[in-house]
């Protein structure tokens, strides 16, 4: 998971809350940083995500894949 597909992912999932959780939510596995402070730690993205969809309560089927966008077309 690249950074713009972490975002993409994050928005998606969490629409409006989505700024103010990766700024301000502070996730203990990842520790005790919030995803802005991790990315910028160098932890991989796919990481904060999956830490920030357990803290969240994301069901398992919406973590996986999301954030990519759809291929082009010709």
């Amino acid at each position: 998971m690249r950074r713009s597909e972490f975002f993409r992912a994050v928005e998606t999932e969490f629409q409006a809350r989505a700024s103010s959780l990766v700024n301000d939510l502070v996730l203990g596995v990842l520790g005790n940083r919030t995803s802005v402070e991790a990315l910028a730690d160098g932890v991989p993205p796919r990481e904060i995500w999956l830490a920030l969809c357990a803290e969240m309560d994301v069901p398992e089927n919406r973590r996986h894949g999301v954030g990519r966008q759809e291929p082009r077309r010709l």
